[in-house]
């Protein structure tokens, strides 16, 4: 794609998060400057599109911060239909169809499956003011930050942060845990998309596999146990360093070259390396297991409530081949588009609630935003040295969670 349709592709998530942030800011500050701070927060809030609307005439502060939530949630799929366009202005009837696709499951999960399964008896959470709000905030300032760099949601600092440090219930931690990866996705991707680090046409190609395999979690959550896959995936988690470990020291993959998928889907691109002020040249190869492997990550991350891009970057960097960079910053891209598929299903259940998400949103993308404009700077080596102990403490949350420890 030429840099017309990165830079439109840009302004939305940029748009989309902007716009978001501010109604999000807006009604927090609208909430502890009136009466409703006094009202105990066990009381309902809206969690769905017609209870937002209808509160919002009322001067519901929760109300106005539902609607923040409801435009950032909706934001990764605003930048699905505008891909269409995108690859449509451009000629590229391929990924119009690629893209037309990922929109049609994405709204599959959305208004059929989120409607099938987003009921439920939200849970109960008490606020305790501007203390639990700055706190909060602060710390999912460090999650943004780290998970941008790495290509993560940052939902494995959020659900330890809510559930061991403040006592909120699980199910409103991973309510708000789905949240900060859409903010992760969208405040990154943003810049990155901008900065042609991204690569576009790998991540629609992804995309198919994601959204699909998120559907399928979502499903199988209502059957299947998630114990033991936790401690399964934990311990696969462990075992996925060792290839890391053995290219540590590598700058930018060698050897690599197109396979026939990468050469029909034309997924060999180059980004601006700001670090060596070189433009950096990379093929791609192994698609069909990356396939897999990014359809299981979304299939995880539906069924366990977690974010998916820890898996989604090591499929890209170990079969895939694509340098580090690329790989975070397309994980990114990618993450919150998987989220959204699960995100429909969570607010109407009422498992995102307000004055949790609400810091988190707003930390999360902050933080995003200051990873985005730090790791152009870096070198691949030093991102990977960096993913290396996420994703051994991604692991052990996943061990802990299914020992029942969180």
């Amino acid at each position: 794609m030429v840099r017309k349709a990165e830079l439109l592709i840009s302004t939305v998530l940029r748009g989309g998060v902007l716009l978001s942030g501010a109604i999000i800011l807006g009604g927090l500050a609208y909430f502890f400057l009136s009466k409703f701070s006094t009202h105990p927060l066990s009381l309902s809030f809206p969690h769905t599109l017609p209870a937002v609307f209808h509160d919002l005439p009322r001067g519901e502060p929760l109300a106005v911060i539902g609607l923040g939530l409801l435009v950032l949630l909706a934001t990764p799929v605003l930048r699905v239909m505008v891909s269409i366009v995108a690859f449509a202005l451009e000629g590229d009837r391929t990924y119009v169809v690629i893209t037309t696709v990922v929109l049609t499951i994405l709204l599959f999960s959305i208004i059929v499956i989120g409607g099938l399964l987003g009921h439920g008896a939200h849970p109960q959470v008490q606020h305790s003011g501007l203390p639990f709000v700055g706190l909060v905030f602060a710390g999912s300032l460090f999650a943004g930050f780290v998970g941008s760099l790495v290509g993560l949601g940052g939902g494995v600092f959020i659900v330890p942060l809510l559930t061991l440090a403040f006592g909120i219930p699980i199910q409103a931690a991973i309510g708000a845990s789905i949240v900060s990866v859409i903010a992760t996705s969208s405040g990154a991707a943003a810049a990155y998309v901008k900065d042609r680090m991204t690569n576009l046409r790998v991540g629609m190609f992804l995309e198919t596999a994601t959204t699909l395999g998120a559907v399928c979690g979502a499903l199988l959550a209502t059957v299947v146990t998630g114990t033991v896959l936790f401690i399964v995936f934990g311990v696969v988690l462990i075992l996925s360093v060792i290839p890391l470990l053995v290219h540590l020291g590598e700058e930018l993959p060698q050897g690599v070259h197109n396979d026939r998928f990468s050469k029909a889907l034309r997924l060999a691109s180059s980004y601006p390396d700001q670090r060596t002020h070189n433009t950096v040249a990379y093929e791609v190869t192994r698609n069909q297991p990356e396939l897999c492997m990014t359809y299981m990550a979304a299939a995880i991350s539906g069924l366990l409530g977690i974010g998916s891009g820890t898996f989604k970057v090591l499929a890209m960097d170990v079969a895939m081949r694509l340098p580090m960079k690329v790989s975070t910053t397309t994980s990114n891209f990618m993450i919150g588009v998987t989220a959204a598929a699960s995100a429909g299903i969570y607010f109407q259940r009422g498992d995102i609630h307000p004055l949790t998400a609400a810091p988190v949103a707003l930390g999360v993308l902050c933080g995003a935003l200051a990873g985005a404009a730090t790791l152009p700077r870096l070198s691949n080596t030093l991102v990977r040295k960096v993913f290396i102990p996420v994703i051994v403490l991604v692991a052990a949350e996943m061990l802990l969670r299914g020992f029942g420890v969180l």
